[in-house]
C-alpha cells in the first residue's frame, strides 16, 4: 500500500478529534502528503522515494526524509525542493533540515533560492519561513535580470525585496563592476546602497571610487558617491558628495569639489560644481580656484565663480572667472574683476581695473591680454589708460603710459615694451646702479623700452620727442610722478592669499582600492607535497652510500 492512503486516514482522524496531541494545532503541524515507502514508528519515520510533505503554505519535496513527528522536524535528502504555494519562492538543495515549530529551514550543498527573476545560489542557506528571510554565511551569488552580486555573507528579506551583502561584495553589471564590503540591494527598483569603501570600474575603463559609501539606481544609471572620485580618460571629478547621471553625462558635486581637465592640464576647485561631460562644460562657485599646470610651474587663479568650456570649435574653448579675480604664478601676479582664458591661443584677458605684477613691474590698463607660449609668458597687449611702473635698483619708480602698449617677455621677465599713441615716459638716470642723477621725462607718440633684469636699459623715441631732464636735487614727489600714478604693490596677491581663499584637499594616490586586492590566494605546497609530486613523475631519492 502506498503511503498516500495512510496519510489520508491520519488527516481524517484529526477531523474527528481522535488525532494525537502533536496534531492538535493543525497550522503548525509538519504533514506527510505522500512517499513511496514508510519505515519506522510514529516518533521516527523514514520516508523513501518521491517524498512530498506540507507545512502551512509550504510544499516540501525530496528523495528521502527522516521525520521526527513528536518534534515536528524533518531531515531531507536528495533533490530537496521547498516551494511556497502563495509566493513565487522556491528553494532547492542536496540536503536540508526543516523545523515545523519555528518554520526554519537549513539548506546545505548546491542551494538555489529563486524568487521570480532573482536567483540566489550558495552552499549554506538558512531560511526563516515565518519572516520570509534567507541567510547565507559562506559565499553566495544573486542573479537578476540586470546584475550579478556575490559576497561572503548575505541576508535576503523576500517580503520587501531587500538583500544585504557583507564582506567581499562584487556587483557585476553589463556596464560596470563594483566592489565593496557592505551593500544593500533592492531587487524591485534595482537600487544599490553601499557603506564604507566602494570602488567601481566601467566597461569603458572609467573608475568611480567612494570612501564613505554610495547609492546607485542601476536601471536609471544614476549614482551618488560620498567622498567620491570619478575618473575618465580626459577628466577627473572629486567631491564630498558627488552625483553622476550616466545617461545625461552630468556630474554635480557639493563640498570641496574639484574638476580636472587632463587634456588642458587645468584643475578647478570650489564649494559647488557642475560638469556636463558631453559638452565639456563646467560651472564651479563658492571660493573657486583654478590650477593651470605647466611643465615647470603652476598658475593659480581665485574667483567667486568659474565657467570652463572645452568644445570642438576654437571659439568654444575658454575659461571664465567672475568677481574678485586673483592670479598667482612664480613670475606673475594679478588682480581683476573678471577674466577670460582662451585655450585656443593661450591668452588671458583681464577686465575692469586689471593690474598685473611681473618681477619688479606693475602694469595697469582698462583691459589687457596676456599670451602664453611654451608654457611661459610671451607678450601682453594693453589698451586705454595704460600705465607701466618698474622699480630700479634704488627703488625709484620708472613710469610709462600711453594709449596702447605691447610688452614682450623673455624667460618670464619683461624684455621690451612698445608704446603707441600719446606716449609718456619718466625714468631715473642712475649711475653705476648706486647714484640717481635725475629724471628724464619725455613725450612721444611712440616709445620703445628695453629691459635687463627687470630694469630699463635703453629707451628709443619716435619722431620729434619732447624731452626734459630734471636734476636730482630738484626732484620732488610732484615732478617724479606721471599723472595717474598709483603704486599698488601691497595689493599683490601671493600663495598665502590663495591658501586662505581655498587650500584644496589633495587626492591620496595610495588610497585603498578593492580592485588592488588579489582575486585568488596563492598557497605554496609543503615539502611533503612537493616530494610526492616528484615521486609520481618518476623521481627517486638517491640512496646513501654504506
Amino acid at each position: 500500500m502506498r503511503f498516500t492512503a495512510l496519510t489520508s486516514f491520519i488527516i481524517l482522524l484529526g477531523f474527528l478529534g481522535i488525532a494525537t496531541p502533536a496534531f492538535s494545532q493543525e497550522k503548525s503541524v509538519l504533514e506527510i502528503n505522500s512517499a513511496g515507502t514508510l519505515l519506522g514508528s510514529k516518533n521516527f519515520e523514514r520516508l523513501l522515494g518521491d517524498v512530498e510533505m506540507k507545512h502551512k503554505n509550504t510544499l516540501i519535496y525530496c528523495d528521502s526524509a527522516h521525520f521526527f513527528r513528536a518534534e515536528n522536524k524533518a531531515r531531507l535528502f536528495g533533490n530537496v525542493r521547498i516551494v511556497d504555494v502563495k509566493d513565487p519562492v522556491q528553494t532547492t538543495s542536496t540536503y536540508a533540515e526543516y523545523d515545523g515549530n519555528t518554520q526554519f529551514a537549513k539548506l546545505r550543498n548546491h542551494v538555489v533560492f529563486t524568487n521570480q527573476k532573482t536567483t540566489l545560489t550558495t552552499e549554506y542557506l538558512d531560511y526563516d519561513r515565518a519572516g520570509n528571510i534567507a541567510y547565507y554565511y559562506n559565499d553566495g551569488k544573486v542573479v537578476d535580470s540586470v546584475n550579478v552580486l556575490t559576497s561572503e555573507q548575505g541576508t535576503y528579506e523576500v517580503n520587501i525585496e531587500k538583500i544585504t551583502f557583507k564582506k567581499d561584495v562584487v556587483l557585476v553589471n553589463p556596464d560596470y563592476t563594483m566592489k565593496t564590503n557592505d551593500l544593500v540591494y533592492m531587487t524591485i527598483p534595482k537600487t544599490a546602497e553601499t557603506k564604507g569603501l566602494t570602488n567601481l570600474i566601467s566597461k569603458d575603463g572609467n573608475t568611480l571610487d567612494a570612501q564613505n559609501g554610495s547609492f546607485y539606481n542601476t536601471q536609471a544609471k544614476k549614482f551618488t558617491f560620498y567622498d567620491g572620485i570619478v575618473e575618465t580618460e580626459t577628466s577627473r571629478i572629486k567631491a564630498k558628495e558627488l552625483y553622476y547621471s550616466e545617461l545625461d553625462e552630468y556630474y554635480e558635486g557639493k563640498d570641496d569639489v574639484s574638476v580636472l581637465n587632463k587634456e588642458r592640464k587645468v584643475e578647478v576647485f570650489g564649494d559647488v560644481g557642475e560638469y556636463w561631460e558631453g559638452r565639456k562644460y563646467s560651472l564651479v562657485h563658492g571660493n573657486a580656484l583654478v590650477r593651470k599646470y605647466f611643465e615647470k610651474d603652476t598658475l593659480y587663479m581665485a574667483s567667486d565663480t568659474l565657467i570652463s568650456q572645452d568644445g570642438e570649435a576654437d571659439s568654444m574653448k575658454y575659461l571664465l572667472a567672475f568677481r574678485s579675480v586673483k592670479l598667482v604664478k612664480t613670475d606673475l601676479a594679478g588682480l581683476a574683476d573678471s577674466l577670460v582664458y582662451n585655450y585656443s591661443d593661450s591668452s588671458i584677458q583681464l577686465f575692469k581695473d586689471p593690474v598685473m605684477w611681473n618681477q619688479k613691474s606693475q602694469i595697469t590698463a582698462d583691459s589687457m591680454v596676456f599670451y602664453l607660449a611654451n608654457e611661459e609668458l610671451d607678450r601682453v597687449f594693453m589698451k586705454d589708460k595704460v600705465f607701466v611702473i618698474t622699480q630700479d635698483t634704488l627703488l625709484n619708480f620708472n613710469q610709462m603710459k600711453g594709449r596702447t602698449m605691447m610688452g614682450y617677455f623673455v624667460d618670464g621677465q619683461m624684455d621690451r615694451i612698445d608704446i603707441d599713441g600719446n606716449g609718456e615716459s619718466l625714468y631715473f638716470a642712475v649711475q653705476a646702479d648706486t647714484l640717481s642723477q635725475g629724471i628724464n621725462k619725455t613725450l612721444s607718440a611712440n616709445i620703445k623700452l628695453r629691459f635687463k633684469d627687470g630694469a630699463i636699459q635703453r629707451v628709443t623715441y619716435g619722431i620729434k620727442p619732447d624731452g626734459k631732464f630734471t636734476p636730482f636735487q630738484l626732484v620732488n614727489k610732484d615732478n617724479s610722478r606721471l599723472e595717474g600714478f598709483i603704486w599698488r604693490f601691497e595689493e599683490r596677491p601671493g600663495m598665502e592669499q590663495i591658501n586662505i581663499w581655498r587650500k584644496p584637499e589633495e587626492i591620496d594616490p595610495n588610497a585603498n582600492n578593492l580592485f588592488n586586492d588579489p582575486e585568488i590566494e596563492l598557497v605554496l605546497p609543503t615539502d611533503e607535497e612537493i616530494l610526492k609530486s616528484l615521486e609520481k613523475r618518476g623521481w627517486k631519492p638517491e640512496k646513501k652510500a654504506t
